[in-house]
């Protein structure tokens, strides 16, 4: 079974609730109409049972009619006209007087109705309502005025209706559903924009994007966020290609160097001292090589963000005091002075391996770009209910033009500067996206020829 299009579906369940609204009104107004006519009737039943009461003169125990002329009125006399019947009766149900109209006909006393209620009834055929009247001697009941007023004009006019609402309500429903499809297939024209721009996209062509339109509606918020999303995935894959483009610069030039290094060295006889010296200078590159290809592996571990993170409490300044120890061989080589300022225990709730990581390449920099001699200060204070860890050298600076790219993969402020400083330019690319990762904020300042300040903003623990 084929399914209906969107804009169908929708012009659909407007109609279905159109048409149970149109329904209820329309049941509304066909209720009032009936009541109003029935309200007209009633009223003049009423007004005829009250002027005829007037006009009855009472002997004894019968009664007849004071004004014989009264059968004379046009409504009385004929049934062309908005005719009211007149009927006498006896105790005993016997036809008194009645009114000309009525001719051979005589109205049938109700048994059930027999006070002062008005019901619906027949007369040959017709449909009338009518009205059965107690007339009292003293306390005795000596007989009954039945007046009754023909219902045809009112069943005619109600049929009427009946019949026009019943032809009209269809094709209303059916106008409405053209409108309704029509309207829809303009509201949801931005879908097809949608689509249309969606079957152009390939992950060569990212830079088209959905029109806005131009009320902000739900639709609205649909196509910018599909457009957001497109942003993100373009910006997503332009940074796999340049990663991609940057790794494989990378990984060739150790690997060139050591293919040259070892072609030389095959070219003619070497002394030992010569293979030696060329050997170790290819086992730093492979050394390096190797670095590099753990940073990379590391970086894209993490790149989804979407790894199971293991949440313990983290005893802060261990953390620091370990990575320290573990990095004793460069500060002694570099001959570097290093100051610890904790004023108490601090305690975090995160991932201790990732947090590890953090810590060492942040301190591990600090040390590779500090000066001989030089100095490094791990500070630790409380900011209300968070933690700062200060990681301050006094090294050779950054620039404040290359800031805003340290955190940038493979970037390395003035590699040409300082060519003696090896290093990949991965460090600062992994810090930034473990601290997203755990959601640490973190800031670097830095003075050229001064030093550069880290400062990681964690949430304490509380551990009462």
């Amino acid at each position: 079974m084929q399914q209906l299009s969107f804009k169908n579906r929708i012009a659909s369940h407007y109609i279905v609730t159109t048409a149970l609204l149109i329904s209820v009104v329309f049941f509304i107004i066909y209720s009032i109409v009936k009541f109003s006519v029935y309200s007209h009737v009633n009223n003049d039943i009423t007004s005829e049972v009250d002027k005829h009461r007037s006009e009855i003169e009472i002997v004894g125990n019968s009664f007849h009619l004071i004004h014989k002329e009264e059968w004379k009125e046009r409504e009385h006399n004929t049934l062309d006209v908005n005719p009211v019947f007149i009927q006498f009766v006896d105790q005993n149900r016997n036809v008194i007087e009645k009114s000309p109209n009525l001719k051979k006909s005589s109205l049938i006393f109700n048994e059930n109705n027999a006070e002062n209620k008005l019901f619906d009834t027949k007369l040959a055929d017709n449909s009338i309502r009518q009205i059965q009247v107690p007339i009292y001697q003293k306390t005795k009941i000596i007989g009954y005025i039945i007046i009754a007023m023909s219902l045809e004009d009112a069943t005619m006019v109600l049929n009427n209706l009946f019949e026009v609402l019943l032809i009209v309500y269809p094709l209303i429903l059916m106008v409405l559903f053209f409108i309704a499809r029509f309207i829809a297939g303009r509201s949801i024209k931005p879908i097809s924009s949608i689509i249309t721009t969606s079957n152009i996209i390939t992950k060569d062509n990212l830079t088209s994007r959905i029109p806005l339109p131009q009320n902000r509606d739900e639709l609205y918020i649909l196509s910018q966020t599909i457009n957001n999303l497109l942003d993100r995935i373009e910006t997503a894959i332009e940074r796999e290609k340049q990663f991609t483009s940057d790794a494989s610069h990378e990984l060739r030039t150790p690997l060139t160097v050591i293919k040259g290094t070892l072609e030389v060295l095959i070219r003619k006889p070497r002394n030992p001292a010569e293979y030696e010296e060329k050997i170790n200078f290819c086992v730093t590159e492979v050394n390096r090589l190797n670095h590099l290809v753990d940073q990379l592996l590391l970086l894209a571990r993490f790149e989804n963000q979407k790894q199971s993170l293991k949440i313990e409490k983290v005893y802060l300044n261990a953390i620091f005091l370990d990575t320290i120890a573990r990095n004793s061989t460069a500060i002694q080589s570099k001959n570097i002075t290093i100051t610890t300022q904790f004023s108490r225990d601090y305690y975090i709730e995160t991932d201790s391996y990732l947090f590890l990581i953090i810590v060492n390449n942040l301190i591990s920099n600090a040390l590779k770009y500090s000066n001989q001699n030089g100095n490094l200060t791990v500070l630790i204070k409380s900011l209300a209910s968070r933690i700062e860890c200060h990681i301050i050298d006094s090294g050779i600076g950054i620039p404040a033009d290359d800031l805003e790219n340290i955190f940038n993969q493979f970037y390395r402020s003035q590699s040409n500067a300082h060519p003696e400083i090896k290093g990949t330019g991965l460090g600062l690319s992994i810090v930034k996206r473990l601290c997203s990762l755990l959601t640490i904020d973190i800031a670097i300042t830095s003075e050229e020829n001064i030093g550069t300040r880290v400062v990681l903003s964690l949430l304490e623990v509380d551990l009462k």
